[in-house]
C-alpha cells in the first residue's frame, strides 16, 4: 500500500494499492513529494491459542557495543545472527474478495473480485503464533504462511490491531515444535546499533539486509498519531511489511512495517513497530481480548515551539504544553494543569502529541506513569495513574436509512469510541456520533463526516439515537448543528 505525504510545489499524487491505480489528487504544499510505504503488499472462524511459552532473549551477542577496529572487524559476518534468525521469519499470502466498480460488474457480470496480497511474519512461539502487520491481513478470508523450509499453515487472526498495524495470527494444525523469534523489549537500543531486517521483498522468497538503527522514537510520520517508530536504514522494500527487524543478539526488537520513498522501494528510511509495542498487542491476543485496551492521560496538548518556549521562559523548545485536561481523567486527578509543559514520561523526553500518547498508552491501565512537568519555572514530577479512556467502545449502532441521515451510521457517543474511530474524544456531554458513511447516502452528500457528533435538530438537544430519529422524522426540513474537533457548526437542509 502506497500512502502521500506531500511537502512539495502543485503537482500531482498519484495512490497505489496492490499495483492498481485507486485515486489521483491535486495538492499544493512547500517541498518535494515524499512517499509513505505501507511495505505489506506484493503481488500477489477465530481460535484461542494453543498452550506455548516464549522463549528467552537470546546472549550470544555482546551486551558491550564496541566500535570495530581494523578491517578485519568491520569484514565480520552476520551469518549467525541470521542463521538463527531466519527460520523464525515466514511468507504471508493473504487472499481477500472486493466489490468491483459498476464499469468492470457491467462487462463482466461479477460483483466482487479476488485480490491477493504477499508480506512477511514472525513465530514468537513455538505453538505457531505469528505476529504480523495488519495491513498484510486485514479484510482477508483465507491467509496461507508458508515457513522457510516451506511448510504451509493456514492462520486464522486471534487479534488485530489497526492502530498499531500489529495482527496476531494462531497457525492451524502445527505438529511438534516451530522455530522462534525471542522478543526484547526491555534492552535498551541506541541509535548507530547494528540490526538485520528479514522477510520476503516482491515476493522473491527470504531476504536479509543490514544497516543501523538511525532513529529512535519516530512520531509523526503519518503511519499512526499514537505511535513511536524504530527508524533503520536497513534495506526493506514491498513484501518486507511484518517482517523482523532484529539486533546482534538474535532478538526480535521490531516490526518492519513501512518506509519513506519517492520510487515506492527502499531509500533507507525504514521504520519498524518497536517490540513493547508487539508484546502489548499480543498479550493482549493471547489473553482473548477482542481489542487492545490502550490507557490515556485525559491531556490536550500542543508542541511547544521556539516561540512558546521564548513566552514561557524555557531555555529552549522541549516538551508538549498542555491546552486542556478532560475533567476527572487521570491527568486531572494527577493534578496536572492548563498551562504546565510535560517534558517527559517515565524518564522519556516527550516532544509532541503523538508521543506522549504512545509512552501513557504502552502501559496497562491502572498503572502508574510519572509526569515530568515544567510550572511556574520549576519543574516537578507527579504520578498519574493511567486509565482506558471512559465509556463503551464498541456500542450497538444504528444505519439511518432515510432522511436527511440516511446513509449514516451512528451509535452514543463516548470518548472511547470516538478515540477508536478518530474522532474527538474531548467532548463533553452525551449525544450521537457518526462511524461510518456510505458515499452513496445522502448524508456524505450533506456534508457529515464520521466523528462528527450531532447535538441538535430544530433546536432540540440530542441525547440519544432514539432521540435522534424521532427528530429527522418530524419535519422535512432541518436545521443541525454538529460538533466537528471541538468546534460547533450549524446548516440548515430541506426543502
Amino acid at each position: 500500500m502506497i500512502l502521500s505525504q506531500i511537502r512539495g510545489q502543485l503537482g500531482i499524487v498519484t495512490f497505489r494499492m496492490n499495483n492498481s491505480l485507486i485515486q489521483t489528487m491535486k495538492l499544493s504544499s512547500a517541498a518535494l513529494a515524499a512517499v509513505l510505504v505501507l511495505a505489506a503488499c506484493g503481488n500477489a472462524d477465530e481460535t484461542a491459542a494453543q498452550d506455548g511459552g516464549f522463549p528467552e532473549p537470546n546472549t550470544f551477542g555482546s551486551t558491550e557495543r564496541v566500535v570495530p577496529g581494523d578491517a578485519g572487524a568491520m569484514r565480520t559476518s552476520f551469518a549467525p545472527v541470521a542463521a538463527a534468525a531466519s527460520p523464525a521469519v515466514v511468507n504471508i499470502a493473504a487472499v481477500s474478495s472486493r466489490r468491483t466498480d459498476p464499469f468492470f460488474e457491467m462487462f463482466t457480470g461479477r460483483s466482487r473480485q479476488q485480490a491477493s496480497s504477499i508480506g512477511s511474519g514472525v513465530i514468537v512461539r513455538s505453538d505457531g503464533v505469528v505476529v504480523t502487520n495488519n495491513h498484510v491481513i486485514q479484510g482477508a478470508q483465507q491467509i496461507t504462511v508458508t515457513l522457510a523450509d516451506r511448510r504451509e499453515y493456514r492462520g486464522e487472526v486471534l487479534l488485530a490491531d489497526p492502530q498499531s498495524d500489529i495482527a496476531v495470527l494462531q497457525l492451524q494444525d502445527v505438529e511438534g515444535g516451530l522455530p522462534v523469534l525471542p522478543i526484547d523489549d526491555q534492552e535498551q537500543h541506541l541509535v548507530g546499533d547494528l540490526v538485520l531486517a528479514i522477510g520476503n521483498p516482491f515476493g522473491v522468497g527470504q531476504t536479509v539486509t543490514n544497516g543501523i538503527i538511525s532513529a529512535l522514537n519516530r512520531t509523526n510520520t503519518g503511519i499512526s498519531d499514537a505511535a513511536s517508530f524504530i527508524q533503520t536504514d536497513a534495506a526493506i522494500n514491498p513484501g518486507n511489511s511484518g517482517g523482523a527487524l532484529v539486533d546482534m543478539d538474535g532478538d526480535l526488537i521490531g516490526i518492519n512495517t513501512a518506509i519513506f520513498s519517492r520510487s515506492g522501494t527502499s531509500a533507507g528510511v525504514g521504520f519498524a513497530v518497536p517490540a513493547q509495542t508487539v508484546r502489548q498487542v499480543l498479550e493482549s491476543a493471547l489473553g482473548g481480548a477482542e481489542a487492545v485496551i490502550r490507557p490515556w492521560l485525559g491531556v490536550r496538548s500542543e508542541p511547544v515551539t521556539a516561540e512558546i518556549a521564548r513566552s514561557l521562559g524555557l531555555p529552549r523548545p522541549q516538551g508538549v504544553l498542555v491546552t486542556s485536561l478532560y475533567p476527572g481523567g487521570p491527568g486531572d486527578r494527577a493534578g496536572i494543569r492548563e498551562g504546565d509543559v510535560i517534558t517527559a514520561v517515565d524518564g522519556v523526553e516527550i516532544n509532541d502529541a503523538s508521543g506522549l500518547n504512545f509512552r501513557v498508552g504502552s502501559r496497562r491501565p491502572g498503572e502508574r506513569a510519572q509526569i515530568a512537568v515544567l510550572r511556574d519555572g520549576g519543574s516537578q514530577v507527579v504520578n498519574a495513574t493511567v486509565q482506558p479512556l471512559p465509556g463503551d467502545r464498541d456500542p450497538d449502532q444504528v444505519l439511518i436509512e432515510r432522511g436527511l441521515m440516511a446513509g449514516a451510521t451512528v451509535a452514543a457517543y463516548s470518548p472511547a469510541l470516538a478515540d477508536r474511530i478518530g474522532g474527538d474524544a474531548f467532548a463533553a456531554g452525551e449525544g450521537v456520533i457518526v462511524t461510518r458513511l456510505s458515499g452513496r447516502g445522502y448524508a456524505a452528500r450533506a456534508g457529515f463526516r464520521p466523528g462528527d457528533i450531532v447535538r441538535e435538530i430544530n433546536g432540540r438537544e440530542i441525547g440519544s439515537v432514539a432521540e435522534l430519529q424521532q427528530a429527522l422524522a418530524a419535519s422535512a426540513r432541518w436545521e443541525v448543528t454538529i460538533e466537528r474537533r471541538g468546534q460547533r457548526i450549524s446548516g440548515r437542509f430541506g426543502a
